[in-house]
């Protein structure tokens, strides 16, 4: 689940992910287009704790299958349950909670804690920005940018908060 957050990914994105999707040299997961809610295929930027994520998933699945899922199921030819990170949420305690709904505090963050503009954030989470005349003359994807945003994310995503914040914020990531 910590992944699909750092990378404010879709929670079937992240289940489908497969090997040969990811290029750990380049920093990017490259989301095929039929697994794309806007049937387009999407670059994630990767930062430093999403790559040791899938470092550490390397280690564990110990194999060598460029077409495996990434996070498999009970079988490893069948990707992890999407009922995995609501049973998750649920054993933490936060039934209230959804893992779609860190998509919206990604880009409440964004919007209320960053300087980066709306269209890159919307860009980072596979939003199709602007009308049909815009998106005619959008050539790139805002890359770079978006890979310094989702580093800016990842940090603020594992840095333990104040010690006068509420008692009920949970990190997302215990040190």
């Amino acid at each position: 689940m910590e992944f699909t957050v750092l990378t404010a990914a879709r929670s079937g994105e992240t289940l489908g992910a497969r090997w040969n999707e990811i290029d750990l040299a380049a920093k990017v997961w490259t989301v095929p287009a039929d697994r794309m809610k806007a049937h387009r295929e999407h670059r994630v930027p990767l930062s430093t704790r999403g790559l040791a994520i899938l470092r550490e998933m390397q280690t564990v699945l110990h194999r060598n299958d460029d077409n495996a899922y990434v996070f498999p199921g009970r079988k490893p030819s069948r990707p992890l349950s999407n009922m995995a990170f609501l049973m998750l949420l649920r054993r933490m305690d936060l039934d209230d909670l959804t893992v779609h709904g860190f998509r919206a505090t990604f880009k409440t963050w964004a919007s209320e804690r960053t300087s980066f503009q709306n269209e890159i954030a919307e860009a980072a989470l596979a939003h199709v920005i602007g009308d049909k005349v815009e998106q005619a003359y959008r050539r790139g994807d805002l890359f770079e940018k978006r890979r310094r945003l989702m580093q800016q994310w990842a940090t603020f995503c594992n840095t333990a908060p104040p010690q006068e914040s509420p008692s009920n914020v949970t990190p997302l990531h215990a040190s």
